[in-house]
Parts: structure tokens; C-alpha cells; sequence
């Protein structure tokens, strides 16, 4: 299981499948790690060289001090990682914290990202809509743990109380992130501008759940319009991880994508 060294931060990653085949990023939220993906890796391994890999201060990614924590230093961070690796371009499939990775990729990257799915995240982007679409941040910090969450649909620990026990654990692999600390990842030095999409001519999906609690189903079709040819797919009874929720959906509907585009 490699580790690359960054400044502030040393990241682990693990490839998956066949290094001869299309490559795909699997990127984590806020609520994971690279072991969240175990319901994509086996499918999406089976025809893609798959990527997964702990953001910087998640699960066996350590930063070197709490000042090496900064979002804005996620998209250098993939790109260290897919040159150790090897991999000059890549499919980014990423979930919640994880969009501000992979749009932060493809802004400063265009020509490594063959198409980018952006599920249940705003990507980094941030204007008074999209404002006034996000949910409690703090109030997702506050459950840490807990099989009640705003990272699931809210009766989904009800319904599948052993996934919700699994979301929790891999969860609390989290053990340096700071869930009680202040909001850094919707800090205004860490937000992207819409501004920067001009000219955007990568192939987009914006995917979210109906019920999500964290970005509101309601915003994704304004997401969807702010990047220039993006598709949008909302999938009903689902919350904020549809990855985690309904894997066979999601798998079929990114997979659909990732033929098209990877």
C-alpha cells in the first residue's frame, strides 16, 4: 500500500486492477476514507484501474502538524499521488469533500481529467444559492459516530441498521480529522469561483440523492447549469452518500458514465 510525501502530509493510496486499463479516481467525503468504497472497487476494478487514497488527515493519511490541514492543497495532492502512481489522466468519481478535490484537479489540470462526477458536493463552489442550499456542517460534526447521521438518508439507520453500523466504523477511522473544529472546508479562502468554470470543457455529472441532508436536492440542477454541458442524475428516497446507500444504482449509473467518457 504506497504512501507519497507531501508537504505538510504524507498520503496513502491503493490501486486496484489491471495498470493497463483507463484509469478512475474513487475520492472520499468528509464522513470516509479510502475504505469507503468497498461497494465500487470490486465493480469498477473489474474494467478501470481504480484509485483510492485517504485525503490528508483521514484515516492513514497523517499531516505533519493541525496547520497541515488545508483543502486547498488537495488538488496537489491527487496530483502527487497519480504521479507516483504513474497515471497521467484519470476519471475522478468523487463524493461530497471529495468534489473539491477533483474540481480543484480539473481546474488546474484540465488536460490529466477525461470526465469528473461530482456526488452530493458543490465541488468547492460557492455563491449566496448555493449558500442557502448547504445544510448544517456543524450539526453533521455533532453525530460523529452516531448511527443517525446527515450523511445518510434519515431513515436509513432505521432500515439498514447494519450498513449505518458500518458507515459509522469506517468513520471512526477518521481518528486526526478534527470534526469539532472550525468549518475549514467552507472557509472563505478555500471556496472556488464560479468565475474559473469559463471555458469548462470537461464531461461533468452532477449526481445527489433526493433526500440529502447536507446539499439539498434543490441546488443540484443550479450546479448543474453553472458547469458549462454538465448531466445531471438526482436519485430519489436516497440522502447525501448514494455511494454508500444504493451501490447498485450509483455503480450503474457512474459506470454508464465512465464508458462514455473514461
Amino acid at each position: 500500500m504506497p504512501t507519497v510525501k507531501v508537504p505538510g502530509a504524507s498520503l496513502h493510496y491503493q490501486l486496484h486492477g489491471d495498470r493497463a486499463k483507463p484509469a478512475v479516481v474513487l475520492a472520499h467525503g468528509r464522513g470516509g476514507n479510502a475504505a469507503s468504497w468497498w461497494q465500487q472497487v470490486p465493480v469498477f476494478a473489474a474494467d478501470y484501474h481504480v484509485v483510492t487514497f485517504d485525503h490528508r488527515g483521514f484515516a492513514r493519511s497523517r499531516c505533519d502538524s493541525k496547520e497541515g490541514f488545508d483543502p486547498r492543497r488537495f488538488a496537489d495532492d491527487l496530483a502527487a499521488i497519480l504521479d507516483d502512481a504513474g497515471i497521467p489522466r484519470a476519471a475522478l468519481v468523487c463524493q461530497s469533500m471529495g468534489g473539491r478535490t477533483g474540481l480543484g484537479f480539473a481546474l488546474k489540470f484540465p488536460q490529466r481529467v477525461k470526465g469528473l462526477v461530482l456526488c452530493g458536493t458543490t465541488g468547492g463552489l460557492y455563491d449566496e444559492t448555493i449558500a442557502k442550499g448547504l445544510g448544517d456542517v456543524r450539526g453533521v460534526a455533532a453525530q460523529v459516530g452516531a448511527l443517525a447521521t446527515l450523511a445518510l438518508e434519515p431513515t436509513f439507520p432505521q432500515r439498514q441498521p447494519a450498513l449505518a453500523t458500518l458507515y459509522a466504523q469506517i468513520q471512526a477511522f477518521n481518528t486526526e480529522f478534527d470534526y469539532g473544529g472550525p468549518p475549514i472546508l467552507t472557509a472563505p479562502e478555500t471556496r472556488i469561483d464560479p468565475a474559473q468554470l469559463k471555458g469548462w470543457s470537461i464531461p461533468t455529472l452532477v449526481l445527489g440523492g433526493s433526500n440529502d441532508q447536507i446539499v439539498a436536492a434543490s441546488l443540484l440542477p443550479y450546479l448543474a447549469r453553472m458547469i458549462p454541458g454538465a448531466e445531471l442524475k438526482v436519485l430519489p428516497g436516497l440522502g447525501h452518500s448514494t455511494y454508500f446507500e444504493d451501490a447498485m444504482t450509483f455503480n450503474d449509473l457512474v459506470g454508464d458514465f465512465l464508458k462514455k467518457h473514461a
